[in-house]
């Protein structure tokens, strides 16, 4: 048994050494001997490539403003551990998580006697999120994010009263396969049985896969750009706007605090992922608070202005879409800007698209190391750029500090690329800015 928050953590992070072991069994196992918590629980569950938490962020927000009490799971964290598992957007504390991982510990431990093997990282932490949320009785709903693929993720065990699929990307190829069709095939496997699904999904191929899963589980199955329509959007310095179109209303200048068009679509999935919510009458939402839902929406380390003067910009763009996405901002919003950019990425990523796409907009790019198990190393990112301005950096904490203070009026500094890096970058960032000075 673990006395402390730190001695808990300690033990979780080193699951990580068992890496990713996709398949259901395990989970299966640990619910049967906690007496299936997941059971218990109104969920809707949320997957896809890009986007994911952005649009859990805004479902919660709607639901939020409409009286719920909403509990969240998300991954990966960006400033605190404990966030992955939140009610109402508040992180549980650290005296929850000893007590959650002092109650999955012992199971763990039997766990690993058997042909299955011990339980990951992922899947403890998921584990300890099913029996908290169930035996948390002020909890209405609980908006499970998706951790890798679907078919065979942890969060997959569960019977959610709607799914959403967010767009889908060329990630996690090396596990999901090299095709959108592969990959959409995975994505697909969240889809249940006569369960309805909203969908954002662009590839024709991949969106195939999706129809034709949803038509062998008979779940209904509502798409973007068919289904409901955006319309009428422009960006504002700090956020969007938009007209949603849907089979039964049209909801005009919606407004969002997030930046991107990207977030439009995100939005759209959570506005009707709620009316769905609504008119099945599981749910009371009204238009009110779907508006005053989006508007209050706030989600860390996605195009997030960490600065105004001097201008930075962090923004967890880990795949080539997410890149393409960050670009596209960038050259919409900043052309007039000199764009210095930060890089860094897990090695399991396909980063030679990534990098050709900054060094399209960056007038200096600089590929930096960190301190993760996967990380991709510096030097590695080096010899792929063709920019003539470019360098490789070990100690990312000292070169921020004096990057930024080098800073111009119109330069502009944006980091980018893996989340576990932003996670690390954002709470640094945070207390130079607000400090100007900071403990190296």
């Amino acid at each position: 048994m673990f006395t402390t928050y730190e001695e808990a953590l300690e033990w979780i992070h080193g699951r990580l050494r068992l890496g990713i072991k996709p398949g259901l069994k395990r989970m299966e196992w640990m619910m049967a001997r906690l007496g299936f918590p997941e059971e218990n629980l109104k969920m809707v569950h949320i997957g896809g490539t890009n986007g994911k938490g952005s649009t859990v962020a805004f479902l919660r927000s709607i639901l939020q403003e409409a009286g719920y009490t909403v509990g969240t799971f998300t991954s990966p964290y960006i400033e605190h551990f404990n966030e992955r598992i939140s009610i109402n957007g508040k992180p549980i504390s650290d005296e929850e998580i000893l007590n959650l991982t002092n109650i999955i510990l012992p199971l763990a431990e039997q766990l690993e006697e058997t042909e299955l093997g011990g339980p990951t990282e992922f899947e403890v932490i998921t584990a300890m999120s099913f029996y908290y949320f169930a035996h948390h009785p002020k909890v209405d709903v609980v908006l499970y994010e998706v951790g890798l693929g679907g078919r065979f993720d942890s969060t997959n065990i569960i019977q959610p009263l709607v799914s959403i699929i967010t767009n889908i990307g060329l990630d996690h190829t090396n596990i999901l396969g090299d095709t959108y069709e592969e990959i959409a095939f995975e994505k697909a496997g969240i889809i249940k049985k006569a369960t309805p699904v909203f969908t954002a999904v662009k590839h024709p191929g991949a969106l195939k896969v999706m129809k034709d899963q949803a038509n062998i589980m008979e779940a209904p199955l509502y798409h973007l750009g068919e289904d409901f329509i955006i319309s009428d959007h422009h960006s504002m310095i700090k956020g969007e706007v938009f007209t949603l179109q849907t089979a039964t209303e049209t909801l005009k200048q919606l407004e969002i605090s997030m930046i991107g068009q990207h977030q439009t679509e995100n939005a759209a999935l959570a506005i009707c992922t709620a009316q769905y919510l609504n008119q099945a009458g599981l749910y009371k939402i009204t238009e009110r608070d779907i508006r005053k839902g989006l508007t209050h929406t706030y989600w860390p380390g996605r195009f997030e202005i960490l600065s105004e003067l001097p201008l930075v910009i962090i923004d967890g763009a880990h795949n080539d879409e997410g890149i393409t996405t960050l670009v596209h901002e960038l050259s919409s919003r900043f052309s007039d800007r000199t764009i210095h950019v930060v890089f860094a990425a897990l090695k399991d990523k396909k980063y030679d698209k990534m990098i050709a796409q900054l060094d399209k907009v960056a007038s200096q790019i600089t590929f930096v190391n960190f301190d993760y198990p996967r990380a991709a190393k510096a030097e590695d990112f080096l010899k792929i750029s063709q920019s003539a301005n470019k360098t490789a950096v070990d100690d990312w904490k000292t070169y921020l500090s004096e990057e930024i203070q080098d800073l111009k009026g119109s330069d502009m500094l944006v980091i980018t690329g893996s989340l576990y890096f932003i996670s690390e970058v954002k709470p640094f960032l945070c207390c130079y800015l607000k400090n100007k000075t900071i403990s190296l």
